[in-house]
């Protein structure tokens, strides 16, 4: 039989135990404290990890509910970025930044097939050991020129929000894609950006990040491009009540633009930049592989090839 404590041993336990719970309440207090402040100082900082940010709708098309506006959008366009929608490789354009617009030797000896990703970090974080800061690199990437005719598929998009949701997914990195987007004033056409983060740390570094890990042996190690619109196609589809989208597009160059287009269905469109490595790709596979390759394929030197296809879906 346990033997019982007397009424004053049991205040001095109760008094001893009260002290112990208030020191560690104000332990547990500084604690939030100080996640609350480092939580506050990386939101302050470009969060390193934004992939896909959607913007507000317009009041009236919140995404509640069968029926409202963003559920009837009848086409889903995807749009890659380098070369496509601006006429140069970011990761090019971004060294015009860096002292004398060029990289090192030794630097450049570094890139390893696959693995580009990985020697962007390691070339954004020279550029911030040469001093190049956020400043540097929006006067560069601002200036990066646009591919011919592409302005016309926008006007035209702009135009028919109520049928096109249009998301842009692409190799390059978050930061370069929002910076030129503002500046083009093109940002809220695009539900969303999947896209490598990349965000400036407290030193004033860009830094980048991979998008995710997969096991395509086709893509490089941080992106399949395939996996991801794979991924939203599904999640868009419980969004939307389990609708499809009546008609699929995707506009690219590179090969990392293949690999997804291989999963687009006969009533679905590709428009790869005509003789870029998209577009011989498909044309090996369709040679290849007779029939395999299911999507129309409508090549395109200037976006206004793209943009009176899809006029021609408008009225249907």
């Amino acid at each position: 039989m346990a033997t019982k404590a007397s009424p004053g041993t049991l205040r001095t336990e109760q008094q001893a135990a009260g002290r112990t719970a208030a020191r560690v309440g104000v332990q547990i207090a500084r604690q939030a404290q100080r996640v609350t402040a480092v939580t506050h100082e990386v939101t302050m900082r470009d969060v390193l990890f934004k992939c896909c940010f959607v913007p507000r709708p317009p009041p009236g098309e919140e995404e509640h509910g069968g029926d409202m506006a963003a559920h009837h959008k009848k086409f889903l366009i995807f749009f890659d970025f380098d070369e496509t929608i601006i006429n140069e490789n970011s990761d090019d354009s971004v060294v015009r930044a860096a002292p004398g617009q060029k990289l090192p030797a030794w630097l450049r000896d570094t890139y390893r097939e696959g693995h580009y990703n990985e020697y962007m970090g390691r070339v954004l974080s020279y550029m911030g050991d040469q001093g190049v800061r956020e400043e540097d690199l929006r006067t560069v990437v601002e200036k990066i020129p646009v591919s011919p005719g592409v302005p016309s598929i926008f006007s035209l998009l702009r135009a028919h929000q109520d049928l096109f949701e249009v998301v842009l997914i692409s190799d390059a990195n978050m930061y370069v894609i929002e910076t030129w987007l503002q500046a083009a004033g093109l940002r809220q056409l695009f539900r969303c950006i999947l896209t490598n983060p990349a965000g400036f740390d407290a030193r004033g570094y860009l830094v980048l990040k991979p998008y995710h890990t997969h096991a395509c042996q086709r893509c490089p190690a941080n992106m399949c491009k395939q996996k991801i619109i794979s991924e939203y196609l599904r999640q868009r589809q419980e969004e939307r009540a389990g609708r499809p989208f009546d008609r699929l597009f995707y506009v690219g160059d590179g090969a990392n633009d293949f690999c997804p287009s291989v999963i687009f269905g006969p009533s679905d469109t590709v428009f790869p930049r005509h003789d870029y490595p998209m577009h011989k790709l498909i044309k090996e596979t369709q040679q290849s592989q007779p029939g395999s390759f299911k999507a129309t394929v409508v090549p395109w030197q200037s976006g206004e090839v793209i943009t009176t296809y899809l006029k021609t879906f408008l009225d249907r």
